[in-house]
């Protein structure tokens, strides 16, 4: 019986086991223009016992960003500075992926160093809510609508981004396409209104991230690109109406390509059924960050012994306990994460967290 303290190959990448570290937005790049710290290098080098860690959002362009210092990867700098956490991760025989996000229309001019830039997405459809900053919340604003010129350059950035973290030592990228964020927003229905050939039909919503990650598996190998996906996320005001369409006809697209992985977040229980499906089409390396309202500890670790899954990824927990591994293995006991310090700070609630 397979189990997640098990090594696995994600196509030429051996892990030493089956427990991923989740992307988590920690908003800690506090290095000029963006950059990570050496705080950062610590806070993944110390849970580098993952069989996989999946970095933070990381902006491809300026535009791209959403939250208060998040990282980038579209500049020299940049990308030194993440050589050192890859490095670092390597290190401890750890393997790592970088996570490529491009916000779309979540993101505010107050974030960027020219304030006359507006945010892009498939439509200038505003979310609703509103978004921290350091001026304090702000509304969600219009974005502009993409051209098809643009939509083009868009995926050009992704490419640039993903070149650039294999510069920078990543084992891989994993492309965002959950969560809200710009892929997302071309699958969803409320946020993709177009009628061109990037919207409309579930053929042509899909199309902007089947057009991503068939470019960046093409410039960096597909054995080394993964795309995490969520159907039926509400988050960042997203409303999936037919999710049990978009993500099938998604994956029968990018079947072929032969990724890295698939990484699916699982909204509830309720969406098992999706899960499942999508487990049986897609014949890669299947992650899977389970439903919160199932078990999110050691309890969960039956998904891989039953087969729903080859890699479970653990947010919070992780977080929290730089040595997870250990401590799923002896069912704990497990540090509690500090809510307060999630977003920004400084490395209370970042790289304070006892091991065992």
């Amino acid at each position: 019986m397979t189990t997640a303290f098990d090594p696995i190959d994600l196509s030429g990448t051996r892990l030493g086991n089956r427990i991923a570290m989740a992307p988590m937005t920690r908003s800690r790049a506090h290095g000029e223009g963006l950059t990570v710290t050496d705080s950062t290098v610590e806070y993944y080098s110390q849970r580098a016992s993952a069989g996989l860690i999946i970095t933070e959002g990381i902006q491809p362009s300026v535009v791209g960003q959403g939250y208060p210092n998040t990282p980038g990867l579209h500049s020299a700098e940049q990308v030194a500075a993440w050589r050192k956490v890859a490095d670092a991760v390597h290190a401890e025989g750890g393997k790592i992926f970088a996570q490529i996000m491009h916000a779309g229309r979540i993101g505010h001019p107050v974030l960027w160093p020219e304030r006359e830039l507006v945010s892009v997405a498939p439509s200038a459809v505003a979310a609703e809510g509103q978004l921290y900053t350091h001026e304090g919340p702000k509304d969600f604003i219009a974005p502009r609508e993409l051209s098809g010129d643009e939509v083009r350059a868009i995926i050009g950035e992704f490419v640039e981004a993903s070149r650039n973290a294999i510069a920078a030592g990543f084992d891989g990228v994993e492309l965002h396409g959950a969560n809200g964020y710009l892929i997302h927003q071309f699958l969803a229905p409320n946020t993709n209104l177009r009628t061109d050939e990037w919207g409309g039909s579930v053929e042509n919503r899909i199309r902007f991230a089947v057009e991503v990650t068939k470019a960046v598996a093409e410039a960096i190998g597909a054995e080394r690109t993964g795309l995490r996906v969520s159907p039926g996320n509400v988050y960042n005001d997203i409303k999936e109406t037919d999710p049990e369409a978009v993500y099938p006809a998604l994956i029968n697209e990018l079947e072929p390509l032969g990724l890295g992985y698939l990484h699916v977040v699982e909204m509830m229980p309720g969406f098992r059924e999706i899960t499942l499906g999508l487990r049986k089409q897609f014949s890669g390396t299947f992650i899977l960050n389970p439903a919160t309202e199932g078990p999110t500890d050691h309890g969960a670790l039956g998904l891989i012994e039953e087969g729903s899954a080859d890699i479970l990824a653990f947010g919070a927990l992780f977080l929290a306990n730089p040595d997870l591994p250990v401590r799923l293995r002896t069912e704990g006991p497990y540090n509690t994460p500090d809510t307060a310090s999630y977003f920004g700070g400084d490395d209370k609630g970042y790289t304070d967290y006892p091991a065992l």
